[in-house]
């Protein structure tokens, strides 16, 4: 069901992109996805997390957030799974 739905999500908001965007022609998603499951009481904060993610990517990049992720909620995996390009050994996060 998961990876049905982002097909979808992610086919249309690039042919979205691509209409809008002239400069963004070139633009593609990568192959994988991460999706994390959240508790109901939980909805609220991941929201305003979400709305803010612009200014916490101006001290860290997606790539470092993400392994954050993985890393704090002890998921296990491989970087050669992880990135279309090539993995860099400097951008894993440790937990706080």
């Amino acid at each position: 069901m998961i990876p049905a739905l982002l097909q979808k999500i992610k086919g249309s908001s690039s042919k979205w992109i691509k209409t809008k965007y002239s400069i963004l022609n070139d633009f593609y998603w990568q192959d994988g996805y991460g999706a994390f499951s959240v508790s109901p009481i939980d909805v609220d904060s991941v929201c305003e997390y979400i709305r803010n993610q612009h200014l916490h990517h101006l001290s860290q990049s997606y790539k470092e957030e993400y392994l954050g992720f993985l890393d704090l909620f002890e998921v296990e995996y491989d970087d050669q799974y992880l990135w279309d390009d090539e993995p860099s050994e400097d951008l894993r996060v440790t937990k706080p």
